[in-house]
Parts: C-alpha cells; structure tokens; sequence
C-alpha cells in the first residue's frame, strides 16, 4: 500500500536528514550521509522521475546530503543550487541575482511528499525468508512498481497552478523529481520492505518557468495510487516467481486484500504485532468517539464512527502505540534473525518456512489451472459501480474512487497475472457511460474542473432513473447531495431549482444484488433485440456453477443453452467477484420479498390511504384500476419514501 506525509524545510532537517536517509536509525552526529548509511546497513538514495533532466541530474544517480538540503530544506531550491550561485558570483552577478539563479521559483513551506510504499505482508514474508534470488526479484518488482506510480501521477494527477488564485491549471510537461530511500524493518523490528519516495513538488510549466505542484490533487488520488501499486507489484512478483494471489478476509465485512496462496496467514500474525497494538488502542478511542459529550450532555460526534472519523482514530492510535526506533542492523543478520525468531515463536513448521516458495508455486499452479485471465469491461464496470455506489456514504462519488476499485477488481480478477495498459481507464470510462449520472453543480469553478466531477449510480431498473425537479416554492430540505463522498448525512440546504433529485436504492440490498438485476436487465435486452446472450449467460453460468440455466422473470422459461460447450470448472471471469451462491441468492431473495411485504403493511396503515383490501366503487374508464403501480422520484419499487 502507499501512504503519504508532507515534507515541511524544518522536518527535512529535523526528521528525515536524521532518520529516515539512514533506514528509520540514528545517525550519528556529524557523520557522513554515505558512511550512516554503510553503518546502517541500507542503501543509498537514488533519483527518480522525469523531471531529472531540466536539473542535470539522471535517474539511478545517488543522492547526496547537499542536494536533500537544496530540494527539500530551502523552500525548494535546485540541487545543485551551491554550485551554480558560486559560478554566477564568479561572473560578476550580484549576491541576490546568483542567489535567484539557483532558485526554482518562490520559496515554498511545504517542499515535497513522503509517499511510503511497502507491498503485501505475503510478498515481504518471502522476501525476508527466501533464498537471495527470491529477494533479488521481489526488490526488482517492488522498484517497478514504484516507478510504474510515479509515471501515473506525472502524467494523470500532478498540476501546477497558476494566475490570479491558482485559476491555471497544468500538468508538468517535464515530469517530477523524486528521490527514493529504502528500509528492512518496521519499528517493532519484524520484517518490512518499504521504500520513502520524497516527491519534490517543483515542476516546470510550459513556458520553462518553474511552480508548486497542488499538494491537495495529491492526497486526493492516494488511494487510487494505493491501489495501483498493490496491483502492479502483486502482478509483477507473481509473473516473476511463477505465483498467484488468492483473496484473504481480513476484517468481516469489509474488502478482502490480495495475498500470495500458499503462504501460511501464521506467518503475517507473526509480524503484526504493530497491528495487534493499534487495533486494541483504536478500539478504546472509538469507544471514547461514540460516547463524548458536550458540556449539555448531548452527543459531540455521531453514534457511529464514519470511515473518514476511523482512518483519524487510526492515526492516533498508530502514534500513541509507536515505539522508540532502533539502532538499524545490517540485512543479512536481519535475515538471520527473521528466520530463526519464525521457527521459535510463529508456530509455523520448520520445513514450511524453508519450502516457502515451493509450496507458493504448488497453491499458484492450481490457482492458474481453475481461474482464466478473462476481463469483460461491461460486466466489471457494473461490479466497480455497484461497489462504489454502496460503499460510499449517500451514493456519491468521484471518478477516482471508481478508478480505485477498478484496480482493486483486476487484482481479484487477475489473481496476480500482467494486465494491458489502460484497462483500469477502460472500465471506469464503461462505468461513467453506462451506469452513472453527473450531478455535479457545474456553476461552480471546482465543479467544471473533469476530475472534480461528482457522480452517482444510474441503474437501468423501473423507478430509479434521476430525472430533474421540477421548480417549487417549497424544496424539501434534505435531498441536497453532500459536498463529496465520506460526508455525514445531515440536514442541508433547499434543492434550488433544476438540481437533480437523487434516487438510491436501499444500501440493505448488497452490491450483488444490484449488479445481479442489471445483469438480468441486459440478458432481456438482448434477447428483445433478437441479439444472442451468449456472453451474458455464460458469466452468469461461471459465476454460478450449480445454477446451469439462468430463468427469464417475465416468461419463466430457460434461456436456450449456448451454442458451444462451456467448461464451468475452468472459465472465472469478473462476476466471480460477487461471490453470488445459491443460498446467497436464496437468502436476498427473502429478504426481498420481506421489505416488499412490510412496504404495502406500512402504505396500508398510513393516515389518509385507503385499505387496498377494501372493496371499491367500479367507475367506466377508470384507467388506474388496470395500470401497475409506478414508484415515484426516489423510490425503488416496493419502497415507500
């Protein structure tokens, strides 16, 4: 995963000069960067990014202590900044037209971006009790990825802007710069490979003048980062070693995370002391969270602790339980260590550990026999949407939390095979057209702004298509969308007129379930148009092996079997996602027709309906009596308001 961290000039001289260069040790008072480094065990700093060439440097070249001073603890300066205002005095330039010189624009508070990356603990396990060839492979993986992130935020996310309050907007033609520094261990000193990437926020415009890259696009596209990097170094190190990845549950109820089948879970409980610890302090803080009050008795924070008020508590309680950092070791008596520490207290067996990676590729060998590398965009679009549109708080979202899940669903799908270029962008792009609406407020500046787009589900079922309101004196208060997904749901402001009325199916319902009816949706489409459902049925058949026919609901018949023969036991595709079973399916099928009941007992006992049991008065053309019922704005069918 990837998280990130600003870099401030005094934290660059405080922390990171002191610390973090010398892998997370203590370095020595008016020691050498080169030589701390040596002692410590960890290797140089080396250069990355695009950017390189507009300040002379190149990628792979070794960073040194005065080029971190220059970049990171002068406001942004240029590395070599000492060198070029000594020549401009030489010249003849005055002291503050050479000191101009090696200026890269203004000074800047904030220099640049800590973004930390460390691979599954599956990965790092083999790479911390494997032969020097696994480590060897799984480093190269791990620098790959990193590099595969850095090309995606140059080219997709970084901006700088400029004129009258930041109203210009550009991509940095020239790329980024960023010097990359690796660790071995986490402070609890059990295994970690993780690399600090301290990303300069210096980028050159178009016009060779040189500006801050917004910081804020940054932290908004880190968790579609994330996800990009845990899917390329899965991908990277499975294609390497012959592996495969296999879905791990890791708290109920929320997204599996993809792990590398055939490595003992034993193993990871083994390293997660760390985790044990913060788990137990974020429990006591969000039991302080929910029961905090006023001065008035009345409850400070809602009654359930939001995802954005979990990742805070999380904060804390990772800061609260940090131990003391030491002294750095070097890797191959790391390496010792780890070993002999998994055979004594993870209880994990001696011949499993040293046959790691045998018993790795036996798990992938069948993984890869079962699961075909098959990816159908439409039927993952409707996953990717359906996910997104439940997860997020009040069905609100932006266009890179469904390029987030889209890398999450190819992770699962793929089961740790490469995939092309841009078919994360391909999935999303078939999402946005086929089951999203924009609601976004374009009056505003952010909101014509297209990664500032704001975006809920459009889902081809009776009742639930968004359309506009129509203009009243009287809005209702409480339909307005919030700000951006994470939001609490709160009274807001009237709707004004010809904002969209936003329709939500009910967040009981699971994502199965919405992906399953727009599934049925399109095998009856296709059937009308006379085209043949082959591709939808045969999904549907591999997601579902014990059900070999899929029923049309209107016509209650089979639909005709596919025209060639279908091995149900090799074909997975994306649908295998939704986890659909018979008694899944049996289940939601109940719950259905529960909600449906407890819709009409409710709607028959409100003031002012008549009894739909009562006898009525017949009438001549009384075209209500022979129409079905249609839900109106805001209601999915059965639902009442």
């Amino acid at each position: 995963m990837m998280d990130i961290a600003r870099i401030t000039a005094g934290q660059m001289y405080r922390y990171y000069l002191r610390q973090v260069v010398v892998g997370d040790g203590r370095r020595p008072p008016r020691a050498p960067l080169r030589k701390a480094q040596e002692e410590a065990g960890v290797p140089a700093g080396r250069w990355m990014g695009r950017g390189l060439v507009a300040l002379g440097l190149v990628a792979g070249e070794e960073v040194t202590e005065r080029q971190l001073r220059n970049l990171f603890g002068e406001g942004g300066r240029h590395p070599h900044a000492d060198r070029i205002e000594a020549d401009r005095l030489v010249a003849g330039e005055s002291r503050a037209a050479a000191w101009r010189a090696g200026a890269l624009g203004r000074r800047v508070k904030v220099t640049g971006l800590d973004l930390v990356f460390r691979p599954q603990p599956t990965i790092y396990l083999l790479w911390a009790l494997g032969d020097d060839e696994t480590r060897r492979a799984i480093e190269a993986a791990h620098e790959r990825a990193i590099e595969m992130v850095l090309e995606w935020i140059e080219d997709r996310v970084a901006v700088i802007r400029f004129g009258s309050g930041g109203i210009h907007r550009v991509r940095p033609p020239g790329g980024l710069v960023a010097a990359r520094f690796r660790h071995y261990e986490a402070r609890s000193q059990m295994p970690l490979l993780h690399d600090h990437l301290l990303l300069s926020v210096k980028g050159q415009r178009p016009d060779g003048t040189w500006g801050s890259v917004h910081t804020e696009a940054l932290y908004e596209n880190t968790v579609a980062a994330s996800a990009l990097y845990n899917e390329f170094v899965m991908a990277e190190v499975c294609e390497a070693l012959g592996l495969a990845s296999e879905p791990r549950t890791v708290t109920p109820g929320r997204r599996p995370v993809m792990e590398i089948a055939g490595v003992p879970h034993e193993l990871i409980g083994w390293t997660a002391r760390r985790g044990e610890q913060i788990a137990a302090c974020l429990t006591e803080l969000e039991a302080e969270y929910v029961t905090a009050v006023d001065d008035d008795g009345e409850l400070k924070f809602l009654p359930v602790v939001s995802e954005r008020a979990r990742t805070r508590l999380n904060r804390i309680a990772a800061r609260r339980t940090r131990p003391p950092k030491q002294r750095a070791r070097p890797l191959a008596q790391l390496r010792d260590w780890w070993k002999a520490s998994a055979i004594l207290s993870s209880g994990v067996e001696l011949n499993v550990i040293e046959s790691l990676l045998e018993r790795a590729r036996a798990a992938a060998a069948v993984i890869r026999a079962r699961v075909a590398a098959v990816v159908d965009v439409a039927l993952a679009a409707v996953d990717v949407t359906a996910v997104v549109f439940v997860v997020n708080g009040g069905g609100w979202f932006h266009r890179r939390h469904l390029l987030a899940e889209a890398r999450r669903h190819l992770a699962l799908v793929l089961r740790g095979r490469r995939r092309e270029r841009g078919l994360d962008e391909r999935i999303v792009d078939a999402a946005l057209a086929a089951h999203c609406t924009d609601i976004t407020d374009a009056r505003t500046s952010r909101g014509a702004r297209p990664e500032y787009r704001l975006y809920t589900a459009r889902w081809a079922l009776p009742g639930a298509a968004p359309a506009r309101r129509p203009p009243t004196d009287v809005p209702e208060p409480d339909r307005n969308p919030p700000a951006g997904p994470g939001d609490p749901v709160a009274p807001r402001l009237p709707l004004e007129a010809g904002q969209w009325d936003i329709p939500r199916v009910p967040l009981r319902y699971d994502r199965a379930v919405i992906a399953g009816a727009v599934l049925t949706a399109q095998l009856r489409t296709a059937r009308r148009a006379g085209r043949d459902p082959y591709d939808v049925a045969v999904h549907q058949q591999a997601a579902m092996p014990e059900q070999l026919d899929v029923f049309d609901q209107e016509e209650d018949r089979p639909v005709r079997k596919a025209r060639r023969t279908v091995d149900l036991d090799a074909l997975r595709t994306d649908m295998e996602a939704l986890e659909l079973t018979a008694d899944q399916l049996l289940r939601f099928e109940r719950a259905g027709t529960k909600l449906n009941a407890g819709a009409r007992e409710r709607m028959r006992q409100a003031p002012g309906l008549p009894d739909e049991t009562a006898p009525r008065p017949h009438r001549e053309n009384d075209q209500r009596a022979h129409r079905p019922h249609q839900p109106g704005p805001g209601q999915s069918p059965g639902v009442p308001r």
